[in-house]
């Protein structure tokens, strides 16, 4: 599977979830995670089988809170955010929300409205 394929690999695997694929259409959105080799070799699981990839998130954020996954404050806070949506693990949104960046503050609104099963088409 090629780097370029695993975010279409990722969707695949959460498709018709809707916390799942706003989890992941959120972690994507952020750029940084899927990039990385010390993140996809570790806590991204693929069957080239298949062509899916998931994310296995309650991995993910222990190795954050443990300091596994160096990163910037931002990303560790889109990262806890895309796990809480898709995974269901706890977030203070109080300290994550406060300390994102715009860029990444926006995708949060389509995410939220995703998961909760709002379509792009019915948003108005």
């Amino acid at each position: 599977m090629t780097a370029s394929s695993l975010p279409d690999a990722l969707r695949a695997c959460a498709a018709g979830i809707y916390t799942h694929e706003a989890g992941v259409s959120l972690l994507i959105a952020n750029r940084t995670f899927l990039g990385r080799d010390d993140f996809t070799s570790r806590f991204i699981t693929r069957d080239t089988a298949t062509g899916m990839a998931a994310i296995d998130w309650a991995a993910a954020i222990p190795a954050l809170d443990a300091g596994e996954i160096p990163c910037s404050g931002g990303e560790q806070r889109t990262l806890r955010l895309a796990a809480s949506i898709a995974d269901g693990i706890p977030v203070s949104l109080s300290d994550a929300i406060t300390g994102l960046d715009r860029r990444n503050l926006s995708h949060l609104p389509a995410a939220i409205r995703h998961a909760s099963g709002e379509r792009p088409h019915e948003i108005h």
